[in-house]
């Protein structure tokens, strides 16, 4: 919360602020009327035999639309997929001080997002005349009388999706219900659109195809920042230090490890990758090495050595988020060890309020994040080895023994830590385990759903005042954070796994009509990683779909090694249909955190993480016992 407040006293200054400069009619050297900058040229590539492709008009809506579209590419044969993004330099968002937004990292990757939305225009569309389905009639898009289609041209299988108008741009925009194969072309068809008259609404090109960004493409950068740090150290464990001992409920241990340094400052907020001839990571020979606080909650003593839970905290929070279950360790059932999600932790607010206003430097958030990742990576080892916090009398027993048991580390990651905590599980050997709670993955689809975004929502449109490149700022953003959030790790979460890292078993937990992570991108999750449903899911009626969770098969097993969902319903309204955020009394309370005060919620969770075991608590419907009445 005090985060929260923070960027409120932020986000009041720069609105004032660009508000004078869009007003102030004194234009400064970066003025709208001098003409945008360009990016840079992308050093490791094209070679200078191949030209980007360029537009007729300038402007998003008249060279990014469709989008995506492998008309935006150029062939590379050095890369998995034998294509390149080439973004052209005038089809970019530009502020409002006229800086063109920079793509030159985006220009690097070899495809689009796994969960990019197909956008394009069709003024004066109706998509429910047109037959496409919303998002609570998915299942339509895959039935054999829809006329507009997204194909796997290598399956040959059609995507399920969702169709909606964005709410300032009037864009057409379809919703992938799965993420896109990795690798894979996608075909769009557009057809049958009409608008509210019944009238022909005709869109050119009404075919296209786009290419998926590889797997090394995705992950290839924070694969090898991980095993940069694994090598560093060898059979070992990260330097680490413990700094401080506090008694309470538990003890409560904090201190820092050390993990290699990336980036091109001293590993703190700003910085970005450095990279090598190959476009790989690089240590900053200068500052190689970057010390990670961490805080722990610990019993005072233990029978028998328990597991190591990790925590990821929420939006823009912090480590101290652990001091949750300091209960727990207090009863003997667990050690709690959190660090900073890197890169989306409080003390990165004041830099992500500056990109909100120029998205060019995006990377400087989506680069630290990778640090996070690694971040946890390591602090699994030093709870997991017994020359790590095992060796330390702080994690020890008054005879000398750890209150660690080895190799036993579990993960949990909640709302933001949900969204982020699937990435680390899919390239982390510390952990097979993992709770994310009310998780999701595609910011880009969560943001303009969510009740946290409006407050963000202020600055971006201050500084970006045209509507359609309000939207594809958006789609381009979620290029990077691909790298690393859900969306460009779930496929190798639970199944197709990445060399040397076992398979997760994830269990999502969902709460009907949250407020801040939409259920369509839980659920979107859910399908990627193959995750069964806990059903009956809902009660008769709750649901807004024809088909609830549709595309989710229900659990047969609790006891097997699949991943599963379960949704909770506290009793708040279905959420909106559309890309809105619920704000008002009709949508009642917001059942985002509800969890955290559901004992059958932990019980459920806490019993999968330490015993392995998914209980039934429910017998039917997942039913809070904190209603809402509203």
């Amino acid at each position: 919360m005090k985060a929260m407040r923070f960027f409120r006293a932020m986000v009041s200054a720069l609105t004032v602020a660009s508000v004078a400069v869009a007003c102030s009619g004194e234009p400064d050297e970066t003025s709208q009327s001098d003409p945008p900058e360009s990016p840079t040229t992308v050093s490791d590539s094209p070679p200078p035999s191949v030209e980007y492709p360029t537009c007729d008009q300038a402007g998003v809506r008249a060279c990014l639309l469709p989008w995506p579209d492998d008309r935006l590419t150029v062939p590379d044969d050095g890369t998995p997929t034998g294509r390149r993004l080439a973004i052209p330099a005038d089809a970019v968002p530009v502020n409002v001080d006229g800086r063109a937004m920079d793509v030159t990292d985006q220009n690097r990757a070899d495809g689009f997002s796994p969960s990019s939305a197909v956008v394009f225009a069709a003024d004066g569309v109706d998509l429910a005349a047109s037959g496409v389905p919303d998002s609570s009639s998915i299942e339509k898009s895959v039935a054999a009388d829809a006329r507009t289609t997204i194909t796997d041209t290598v399956t040959g299988e059609r995507v399920p999706f969702w169709g909606e108008l964005d709410i300032q741009s009037g864009l057409v925009t379809l919703r992938p219900a799965v993420a896109f194969t990795e690798g894979h072309t996608i075909e769009v068809s557009i057809a049958g659109l009409v608008d509210e008259t019944g009238a022909e609404v005709v869109v050119e090109p009404s075919s296209w195809t786009f290419t998926i960004a590889s797997a090394e493409s995705l992950s290839g950068r924070l694969l090898t920042m991980r095993d940069g740090a694994y090598e560093s150290i060898g059979d070992g464990v990260p330097n680490f230090t413990v700094d401080t001992v506090t008694d309470g409920e538990a003890k409560v241990i904090e201190g820092t490890f050390e993990i290699p340094n990336y980036l091109d400052n001293d590993g703190g907020p700003g910085g970005s990758l450095l990279l090598d001839a190959d476009g790989a990571p690089r240590i900053n020979d200068d500052v190689p090495v970057y010390d990670v606080a961490y805080r722990c909650v610990v019993p005072r003593s233990t029978g028998a050595a328990v597991p190591a839970l990790l925590y990821g905290h929420g939006l823009l929070g912090n480590r101290g988020q652990v001091d949750f279950f300091a209960t727990f360790a207090a009863q003997g059932l667990l050690v709690g060890c959190a660090v900073d999600w890197l890169g989306m932790a409080s003390e990165d607010i004041a830099i992500v309020g500056e990109i909100l206003t120029d998205m060019g430097r995006f990377n400087e958030q989506a680069d630290r994040m990778l640090h996070g990742h690694v971040a946890f990576s390591m602090l699994g080892r030093l709870t997991n080895h017994p020359s790590g916090f095992a060796s330390n009398p702080a994690f020890q027993n008054a005879d000398g023994s750890s209150m660690l048991k080895q190799d036993a580390t579990v993960f949990v990651g909640n709302s933001q830590g949900g969204i982020l905590g699937g990435a680390a599980s899919a390239v982390s050997s510390e952990w097979t385990r993992a709770v994310l709670g009310v998780p999701g993955m595609n910011y880009s689809l969560l943001l303009p759903r969510s009740t946290d975004w409006p407050e963000f929502q202020v600055v971006f449109e201050a500084a970006y005042t045209d509507v359609d490149d309000r939207l594809m700022a958006l789609m381009l953003v979620q290029l990077l954070w691909d790298r690393g959030e859900n969306s460009g790790y779930a496929q190798h979460l639970t199944s197709n796994t990445y060399d040397g890292i076992d398979p997760k078993v994830v269990l999502l937990v969902e709460a009907f009509g949250d407020h801040q992570v939409a259920n369509v991108s839980t659920e979107m999750l859910a399908r990627t990683i193959g995750a069964r449903v806990h059903s009956p899911a809902l009660r008769e009626g709750r649901s807004l779909s024809s088909v609830p969770l549709w595309g989710i098969e229900p659990i047969v097993d609790y006891g097997d090694a699949s991943s599963k969902l379960v949704m909770w319903d506290y009793g708040t309204p279905p959420p909106p249909v559309g890309p809105r955020p619920p704000i008002g009394a009709e949508f009642g309370r917001d059942p985002h955190g509800a969890g955290s005060d559901e004992p059958n919620v932990l019980i459920q969770a806490l019993g999968f993480l330490l015993d392995g075991t998914l209980i039934d608590v429910c017998g039917g419907p997942c039913v809070g016992t904190q209603i809402d009445q509203q």
